[in-house]
C-alpha cells in the first residue's frame, strides 16, 4: 500500500512539473484558434442584393484588416502611397480633385481614378471593365510601374516581416503566411462595405424630406427625354453598369473598351460612372477633362460630337445635344446634388485607422 502511495505521489509531481514547465516556457505558444466573426452586410432599402464570393465571405476581422491595408503605405515601393492616396474619403473615395493620378515616381496616368462608391454591386471595374471582381481590380495598382510600383513578391516579404500583419491575417484567413491573393481579398472585403445610401435623394425616397422646387424640376429633366440622363444613370445605383460612347470625341486618343475586346465597334466606349456624390468627385469623364458640373451639363446640352460608334442613346447628336436653357441647367445641377451623401464622406467606419 505504501508503494502505491509513493508511486501516486511521483505521478502527481511529474504532472505538476510538466504543467508548470508548459505554463512558464517562453518558447512555446498557446494553441491559436481560427474563428472569424461573420459580418452580415446591411443592404440599404431599395438596393439589390450584393453577391459576395463564396471564397471570400465578409468577416469582422477581414474587413478590419482590409481597412488597414487600404490605408497602409507599406504596399508602395517607397512607403509613400496607399490605396487611399488616390481614393480619398473626403472626395467620396476619388482622387482629391486631380485630373489623373500620379504614382510614387511622379508619373501621371492617363485616366481619372474612379470613385470607390457602392462597388460591391459592380459586375466589372475600371473605365474599360477589364477587372471582373474587386479582388482582381485590387491586384493591379501595387505592381503597376506608374502607380505604387512594388512587385507583389516584395510586398509579401514586407508584410510577412511586419510585427502585426501575420497575426491579423491568421485571425482573418487562418494562416500566418501572407500572399497577394489574401491581401486583395481583405481589401475587397473592406471595399464592399463602403456604401453610400443616405443622400437627400435617399431620404426623399424614404419619405423623410421633400425636394425643393428647383430640385423637383431638375428631377423631371433628369428622368425624361428633356435631359435624357436616365438611360445610362438609371436604378438606385445611378449607373447602368454598361459601356457607352457618349459623344466626347470624333477621334479617339483612348479607345476604351475596344482595348480590352479588340472589337472596333467598342471604340470610345467607357463604363458609366455612378452619379452618387458627384459633387465631391470632380473632375469628370474618363480623362477628367471637365472640372465642374456646369461643364458636364454644357457638354450634354450642346457639345456632343458624332463618331461611328456613338451610342444610339445619344439621340440628339445631330443637334449637338439636348439644348437646355440656363434655368434648366441649374435645375438639373440642383437635382444631381441631392445625391450628395455627407454621412458617407464622414463615416468613421471608412476613415483612416492610423489617425
Amino acid at each position: 500500500m505504501k508503494q502505491y502511495y509513493i508511486v501516486a505521489l511521483i505521478v502527481i509531481a511529474t504532472l505538476l512539473l510538466t504543467n508548470c514547465k508548459k505554463a512558464g516556457s517562453g518558447d512555446e505558444n498557446p494553441q491559436e484558434t481560427f474563428d472569424p466573426t461573420p459580418l452580415e452586410l446591411i443592404i440599404p432599402q431599395g438596393f439589390p442584393d450584393m453577391v459576395i464570393p463564396d471564397d471570400n465571405p465578409l468577416t469582422v476581422e477581414g474587413v478590419a484588416l482590409g481597412r488597414l491595408l487600404f490605408y497602409d503605405e507599406i504596399l508602395s515601393g517607397n512607403d509613400s502611397q496607399s490605396c487611399a492616396t488616390c481614393h480619398s474619403q473626403s472626395f467620396a473615395f476619388s482622387d482629391n480633385g486631380k485630373q489623373t493620378s500620379e504614382g510614387i515616381d511622379g508619373i501621371k496616368g492617363d485616366r481619372n481614378a474612379p470613385a470607390v462608391i457602392n462597388i460591391g454591386w459592380l459586375p466589372s471595374l475600371f473605365w474599360d471593365g477589364r477587372a471582373k471582381t474587386i479582388e482582381e481590380q485590387a491586384l493591379g495598382p501595387v505592381p503597376n510601374p506608374i502607380e505604387m510600383h512594388l512587385e507583389w513578391t516584395d510586398a509579401e516579404i514586407k508584410l510577412n516581416n511586419h510585427a502585426n500583419y501575420p497575426d491579423l491575417f491568421f485571425k482573418s484567413f487562418g494562416t500566418h503566411e501572407i500572399d497577394s491573393m489574401l491581401v486583395v481579398k481583405a481589401i475587397a472585403q473592406f471595399e464592399r462595405t463602403i456604401i453610400s445610401s443616405n443622400s437627400k435623394w435617399d431620404k426623399y425616397l424614404r419619405g423623410e424630406v421633400s425636394l425643393s422646387q428647383t430640385e423637383a424640376k431638375g428631377f423631371e429633366i433628369f428622368f425624361t427625354e428633356k435631359g435624357d440622363c436616365f438611360h445610362c444613370h438609371t436604378t438606385i445605383l445611378f449607373t447602368d453598369n454598361l459601356f457607352h460612347n457618349n459623344g466626347l470625341d470624333s477621334i479617339f486618343n483612348d479607345e476604351g473598351l475596344s482595348n480590352i475586346t479588340n472589337n472596333p465597334n467598342d471604340q470610345g466606349k467607357f463604363k458609366t460612372p455612378t452619379l452618387r456624390n458627384i459633387e465631391f468627385t470632380a473632375p469628370y469623364m474618363h480623362d477628367g477633362r471637365f472640372t465642374t458640373l456646369e461643364e458636364v451639363i454644357d457638354f450634354y446640352s450642346e457639345g456632343i460630337v458624332w463618331s461611328s460608334t456613338i451610342d444610339p442613346l445619344m439621340k440628339k447628336v445631330s443637334q449637338g445635344g439636348v439644348h437646355l436653357n440656363e434655368e434648366e441647367k441649374n435645375n438639373l445641377i440642383a437635382f444631381v446634388k441631392t445625391l450628395t451623401d455627407t454621412t458617407f464622406v464622414n463615416n468613421s467606419d471608412y476613415s483612416n485607422p492610423f489617425k
